[in-house]
């Protein structure tokens, strides 16, 4: 499987994973584990949610000219 998640969108995942996560830690509760989520997809660079949808936030290669 092609990645998927581009830089910016990596950086915004792992920002939204780590606050998800800091709320469930502060706040004692079990829905801070969503935050795993997108913290794996910004790691793995790949999302699940963007394959049948066509997205992607990769930065695609120009192909060579000769």
């Amino acid at each position: 499987m092609k990645k998927n998640v581009g830089g910016t969108d990596k950086v915004l995942r792992i920002i939204v994973g780590l606050v998800i996560i800091g709320l469930g830690i502060n706040f004692q509760s079990w829905w801070g584990l969503i935050g795993l989520v997108p913290l794996f997809t910004a790691l793995t660079g790949r999302c699940l949610a963007y394959l049948p949808l066509g997205i992607s936030t990769c930065k695609t290669k120009e192909p060579e000219t000769k």
